[in-house]
């Protein structure tokens, strides 16, 4: 049984593909529009987090 292991990104790579700043991400993260982890004293994204967060923007914009 193999199970995929979700990619995780770090802050300034979510910042990097949204083009977005560095509190933008953090308050999208607070406000839990933008799902993440705690990997110690490090926040990650994982990569479909994104990706959903692109799409539902997509979906409210139409």
């Amino acid at each position: 049984m193999t199970t995929a292991t979700p990619e995780l990104l770090t802050v300034p790579e979510v910042m990097a593909r949204l083009k977005l700043g560095r509190s933008t991400v953090y308050d999208l993260i607070r406000s839990r529009r933008l799902a993440s982890i705690t990997v110690g004293r490090s926040r990650r994204i994982p990569v479909d987090a994104v990706r959903d967060f692109i799409v539902h923007g997509l979906e409210e914009a139409a």
